[in-house]
């Protein structure tokens, strides 16, 4: 079972989560009454759709991350799943994306905002950072 495939079906049991076919079409999807949440594309690679107003927040601390990368304009993040310190990471996440979707209205943020998946490369951690 990849990582990815264990993370989906922890979060699949958490009771705010429905799985749905994701709004892009490739692979799976989480979403919540109010929005898509996660798109489970490969078995390393989730898009999370944690909000601008998040993203924005978090932002310093997203970057340091290795297994997170941004899309600038994005309201998704992709994390790369390698070991069970990133699957920590993205139940943390998925945390803040269903109090991001269940708090007030980001005018600048939508449900129906394009994930990541046809944006970015994901690149193996023993190639981030060019060495």
């Amino acid at each position: 079972m990849t990582t990815a495939l264990r993370a989906l079906t922890q979060l699949a049991s958490w009771p705010d989560l429905t799985e749905a076919q994701p709004g892009c079409g490739a692979g799976r999807g989480l979403r919540s009454a109010r929005a898509e949440i996660a798109h489970f594309h490969s078995g390393r690679r989730v898009d999370l759709h944690l909000t601008a107003r998040m993203i924005h927040h978090f932002e310093s601390d997203l970057r340091r991350s290795t297994a997170i990368r941004l899309v600038p304009g994005s309201h998704w993040v992709t994390i790369r799943l390698e070991c069970d310190t990133d699957v920590d990471l993205l139940m943390t996440l998925v945390s803040l994306a269903l109090r991001a979707h269940q708090g007030r209205p980001d005018f600048g943020d939508t449900s129906h905002a394009p994930c990541n998946d046809h944006d970015v490369t994901v690149l193996a951690r023993e190639n981030a950072g060019g060495g």
